[in-house]
């Protein structure tokens, strides 16, 4: 596998892109106005409620931490197993690094209230995220413990970037507007043919945005997106039964040359 960067920067630009996101967070919280003042008075039809972005918050930052201890643990210099699977969380440093910088960014805008522009950093994050788990990523190895955290952190990353996009955009261009029919049918459309898609993590996350989105609103919008998180979790879940996304590999790792080792640490 060829990673776009070296084992020793992806050993420093990964934590640290995790603590500039993590002291952004932690800005939005402790700030006044803080990040919910911000929210309560922007509102619009795919504002969810504020509870379910904290509660996917703590969890998902403890798997950003698992993953990072192991891609800080592994030394490509011990074995060539250690290698492969070091290979694997450096494939996504570059990604996972651009994407905490961009919900940092995302946070000091989103707390200034100048939501266009945290809506193009979040627009950027979300897209990048997509493309490594549509495009760049390779299959899930059960045998591997670093592809098994490297699915799950970039796929909860980019679940929750889903609605993270759909959030900001609709209070940044569509503050306190009602859900329209092409919206209504856009979402059903959209998160189906997602949820086809999907494997369990994303496919869980997509469930999980419904859901958030449907406890945040009200009325018969509330009830047609709850609608939309139980069709979402049938389709994921038949698709997935019938047809189960991850594999073990065969066990066998590719030589790298030593050269190419030393190049790159």
């Amino acid at each position: 596998m060829g990673n776009e960067i070296s084992y020793s920067t992806a050993k420093w630009l990964a934590p640290a892109s995790f603590a500039i996101d993590f002291a952004a967070q932690n800005y939005g919280m402790l700030s006044s106005p803080n990040m919910k003042d911000i929210n309560d008075a922007n509102v619009s039809f795919f504002s969810p409620q504020p509870m379910f972005i904290a509660g996917f918050f703590a969890p998902q930052q403890i798997l950003q931490l698992v993953w990072l201890y192991r891609l800080w643990k592994l030394d490509p210099k011990k074995s060539e197993n250690e290698r492969t699977e070091l290979d694997t969380m450096v494939d996504y440093v570059p990604i996972y690094s651009l994407g905490n910088l961009c919900i940092a960014a995302w946070m000091v805008f989103w707390n200034s209230e100048q939501l266009g522009i945290s809506h193009a950093f979040v627009t950027v994050n979300t897209v990048a995220q997509l493309y490594y788990i549509a495009a760049k990523q390779a299959p899930m190895n059960t045998r591997s413990t670093s592809s098994i955290l490297t699915h799950v952190v970039s796929k909860t990353f980019a679940g929750i970037g889903v609605l993270d996009l759909l959030h900001n955009g609709s209070v940044a261009f569509f503050k306190d507007q009602p859900a329209t029919l092409p919206i209504r049918v856009a979402t059903g459309v959209g998160f189906g043919l997602a949820s086809l898609t999907s494997d369990w993590i994303f496919g869980g996350c997509l469930v999980y945005d419904l859901v958030a989105l449907s406890v945040g609103q009200s009325g018969s919008w509330s009830q047609l997106l709850g609608f939309y998180a139980a069709g979402a979790a049938a389709i994921v879940g038949a698709k997935n039964w019938l047809r189960p996304p991850y594999g073990a590999g065969d066990g066998a790792y590719k030589s790298v040359g030593q050269n190419g080792v030393d190049d790159r640490v």
